[in-house]
């Protein structure tokens, strides 16, 4: 499993940085993060035609280490999503 050796949370600039293997850097937006959310409530907002969509000044406030990813939580009150660590990968290379 391919996991960041570092994690940095941005608030100001509202985004979240992963410290890969090798010196590589990724840069997520906050709002990015939220409105991708693989939980099951936002999952079924999708599979109705709709988009999770993100406040303006939304934030992410707080990061639990999950093993195989992490649980973000949002300053929205939103904290349901897992998100593994290949997949926040793949996230960032869109």
């Amino acid at each position: 499993m391919n996991t960041p050796d570092e994690i940095h949370n941005d608030v100001t600039a509202r985004a979240l940085t992963l410290h890969w293997a090798a010196g590589r850097t990724q840069r997520i937006a906050h709002s990015r993060l939220r409105e991708a959310c693989p939980c099951a409530f936002c999952k079924r907002i999708r599979l109705a035609g709709g988009v999770p969509t993100a406040a303006p000044g939304l934030t992410l406030t707080r990061i639990e280490p999950m093993g195989y990813g992490v649980q973000l939580a949002f300053s929205d009150g939103h904290e349901r999503g897992i998100y593994p660590w290949s997949w926040l990968e793949a996230l960032g290379q869109d």
